[in-house]
């Protein structure tokens, strides 16, 4: 890691914005997003800039109205491009998918593709919009193989090839930011489920996200405002926010479905349903031949704040479709004491053991999500969940030294 947040405080390269959140009034404590902050100051970051947002379904104010409408509607914002990721820009493609180059029906605005683009064909896009200035204003769900924190990490890099400002709008950790947890990548596993080595639950915001991003892994710094939340805690879950959930993905349905998100979300390496297809996705785990026995054995784990409940479900697409399956569901009952990454690693050891069809998937898609071969290797040699957890805990401190220079929450 090559910079750190102070040298690059004090070489002037990563200029923030907006970075101190006011002080609520004595007995309020009302979160207010970056955007609505941005708003509230007459959008002096965009002033006289031509502006492209980066933005899905989730660039919603509270009261549901999309942030591209809201700025294309202001006179002070000139707003010339909107850019999708993955799934895009209006939300209408599956995992996997985006929507492609088009005009926005709503407001006539040019939408450009960024899913699975990076590097100079992305910044050859962003010259061609025409912006001086990207925004982003996407919600996370605090887990490394999500791929909206890449689309920032790709963007950002695209925008300092193309030499454009980048201004990122915070939204909460659904959450929390609390802390790390899980293994940490290795870069020769580098792909867009993991750009970098960070934790797999990392416990950051975007805008804290692209500090980090910044400061530490980018060749050269882009030049970066950040508009902070005012009214967010690190131990606050989304339920705190009093905003509006939508949902960031398909198979993102609400915000209990990111708390569990970053651990049974490891199921996607093997040959069992991560709940693809059902109203419960990566809560409901299973496959053809699994029976009570899984839940009884991962229930005799122990693992705090959570429960297993036998359950039988038929995916309506994706592993198992239309065929009655059984397995699992995940009960989250003490959001504090939970860890969704040692649970899933559990799950995957009492699969293994009590399910003699366990695989993982043929390409060791597992490793990409963990970040390297130790997960999958350790288990196949019979480990326990708890010494898989072990393995990684010295590189996940030395994430959290690198990670707490760029927390700016409390």
């Amino acid at each position: 890691m090559r910079l750190s947040r102070r040298t690059l405080l004090a070489a002037g390269t990563g200029a923030v914005g907006l970075t101190a959140p006011p002080a609520a009034a004595a007995g309020e404590r009302q979160l207010r997003t970056g955007f609505e902050r941005l708003a509230a100051g007459g959008y002096a970051p965009l002033d006289g800039q031509r502006v492209g947002v980066v933005t899905n379904p989730t660039g919603i104010t509270r009261d549901v109205r999309h942030i591209v409408d809201v700025m294309h509607a202001d006179d002070r914002v000139n707003l010339i491009a909107v850019f999708g990721p993955e799934h895009g820009f209006r939300g209408t493609a599956q995992a996997g998918g985006s929507e492609g180059r088009y005009d926005d029906p709503a407001t006539g605005l040019p939408v450009y593709d960024t899913y699975l683009k990076s590097g100079q064909p992305l910044a050859d896009i962003f010259t061609a919009s025409g912006v001086d200035t990207i925004v982003f204003d996407i919600q996370d769900v605090g887990a490394r193989f999500y791929t909206y924190i890449w689309t920032l990490y790709d963007c950002m890099d695209a925008a300092r090839l193309a030499g454009k400002r980048f201004v990122v709008l915070d939204r909460p950790n659904p959450v929390t930011g609390r802390a790390a947890q899980g293994p940490v990548l290795h870069k020769e596993f580098a792909t867009f489920v993991g750009r970098e080595p960070i934790a797999q639950a990392h416990g950051m915001t975007v805008a804290e996200l692209a500090r980090l991003f910044n400061g530490e892994f980018l060749a050269t710094p882009v030049p970066l405002e950040t508009v902070l939340m005012s009214g967010w805690r690190r131990s606050d879950f989304y339920d705190a926010s009093g905003l509006p959930w939508v949902p960031p993905s398909p198979n993102m349905p609400t915000a209990d479905t990111a708390l569990v998100y970053s651990g049974t979300c490891l199921f996607e390496g093997t040959n069992l349903s991560e709940g693809r297809g059902t109203t419960r996705p990566f809560e409901l785990l299973g496959a053809e031949g699994i029976d009570r026995s899984w839940a009884e054995a991962v229930g005799q784990l122990g693992l705090d704040g959570v429960h297993f409940r036998e359950a039988y479900f038929a995916p309506t697409f994706s592993k198992f479709q239309g065929r009655t399956i059984g397995g699992v569901q995940v009960h989250v009952h003490d959001r504090g004491a939970y860890d969704p990454v040692r649970t899933g690693v559990a799950l995957l050891v009492t699969a293994k053991k009590v399910w003699s069809g366990f695989t993982w998937r043929a390409d060791n898609w597992i490793d990409k999500l963990t970040g390297s071969t130790s997960v999958r290797t350790m288990i196949d040699a019979g480990a326990s969940a708890d010494e898989v957890v072990a393995a990684w805990q010295d590189e996940l401190a030395a994430f959290r030294r690198v990670r707490k220079e760029y927390l700016v929450y409390r």
